[in-house]
């Protein structure tokens, strides 16, 4: 019993909580935007960090606050909960990741590409290494024909918890730079993941 209302509150009344607190935050923050290229009309693959989920929906919605969207979400517990926190920015979960549903989430993926939505994705979730980037955001990028969007950013003063992803949390008033640039895949895989994966470092705290 204790175990099912404290799974209750994890996935009913956390996310709320937690959506909440991100906005308010945010409505603090000394927010800097580099726009090192303009944001895109049309279709696009997201990815950012996965211990910068604390503001990178926030971000995504600031530049595309109507567009249909879904994200890929781990199977993981800790997947149920963030699944739950993005609902409430209207991203929709695809379920799986490389090690757990793999093969339904790249399924799942690609119907919702097909479908013209936006697809998010932490390229070193669920599990890292920190700051690795696995190939899947580059592979669909490629299979659709679709630009890649990186959103990342630095405060001036922040949280981080003791987790694998060291998932970061600006403190309210802190300066937030917040960066976005976007490029298409013109090389191949695997050149394109380590492109990718050196734009993503280089703006990150």
């Amino acid at each position: 019993m204790k175990r099912r209302v404290e799974r209750f509150l994890l996935l009913n009344i956390a996310p709320a909580l937690l959506f909440l607190i991100m906005r308010l935050f945010w409505l603090t923050y000394r927010k800097r935007y580099h726009f090192i290229d303009e944001p895109l009309g049309g279709q696009i693959i997201a990815v950012s960090w996965h211990g910068e989920l604390f503001i990178s929906p926030q971000m995504y919605r600031r530049l595309y606050p109507d567009d249909r969207t879904s994200a890929i979400i781990s199977k993981h517990r800790d997947g149920d909960f963030i699944a739950k926190v993005l609902d409430h920015f209207k991203i929709m979960p695809v379920r799986g990741s490389t090690n757990r549903g793999a093969r339904s989430a790249l399924i799942d993926s690609l119907k919702a590409l097909r479908r013209g939505e936006n697809l998010l994705i932490t390229p070193d979730g669920p599990r890292g290494p920190r700051y690795s980037v696995s190939a899947g955001a580059v592979a669909l990028a490629m299979k659709n024909r679709l630009p890649i969007m990186v959103i990342s950013y630095r405060a001036s003063s922040y949280w981080q918890l003791n987790s694998w992803d060291r998932f970061t949390i600006p403190k309210p008033f802190s300066r937030v730079d917040i960066y976005h640039q976007t490029f298409r895949v013109e090389e191949s895989k695997d050149r394109a993941v380590e492109r990718l994966k050196g734009i993503m470092e280089r703006y990150s705290i």
